[in-house]
């Protein structure tokens, strides 16, 4: 059970979330191993805190699902700063969407180092044809903080456009996202 906030043993346990992750979207994205190692007496606020973010990240994903996704929407953009900003390795995901642009799936693909993440356009394009998408939207994180797209970004994004063409599967964008903002590559016209 949760303290009631503001005793002091509440204040206490908000100073050490703060001093060791720096913010509370930090705290909230944290694993949950790294939060036990913070706070190894309070198994109850570790799992509060899972259950919020869960709850969270459910929510935003329920959004999301309402309409078509735009590469630029800000439902897609609050879901994916919310699951990714914060993570400490890369990872690859991809939005798979239908015809209308509505989301099927979405599926982290791979995951990869602090500075890169793997992205195989014949894994992505094989899963693509089983859950029958139409159109793509690719999505990795820089854990650097800057979603500044990279040379390797520009060029695996180039590879995987290519050989979806064929296919007839489109790929609407590949969007940065990192703790100081997001990218798209289809915006800065590298797409």
């Amino acid at each position: 059970m949760l303290l009631p906030l503001g005793t002091p043993h509440t204040g206490a346990i908000i100073d050490e979330l703060l001093d060791e992750f720096g913010s509370l979207p930090a705290i909230l994205a944290a694993e949950p191993a790294a939060l036990h190692l913070c706070l190894p007496e309070e198994g109850h606020v570790v799992s509060f805190l899972v259950a919020m973010r869960v709850a969270m990240l459910h929510s935003l994903r329920v959004e999301l699902g309402q309409s078509p996704i735009l590469s630029t929407s800000e439902a897609l953009t609050d879901y994916l700063f919310a699951s990714m900003a914060y993570k400490q390795i890369e990872h690859l995901r991809v939005l798979f969407l239908n015809s209308t642009n509505r989301l099927l799936r979405d599926e982290v693909m791979a995951r990869g180092t602090v500075n890169q993440a793997p992205l195989y356009p014949r894994e992505i394009l094989k899963r693509a044809l089983e859950i029958g998408a139409t159109a793509l939207i690719i999505v990795h994180n820089h854990p650097s903080g800057d979603p500044s797209p990279c040379q390797a970004d520009v060029k695996a994004t180039a590879h995987l456009v290519a050989a979806a063409r064929p296919l007839e599967i489109a790929v609407h964008d590949h969007i940065i996202i990192a703790r100081t903002g997001w990218r798209s590559l289809r915006a800065e016209g590298l797409i």
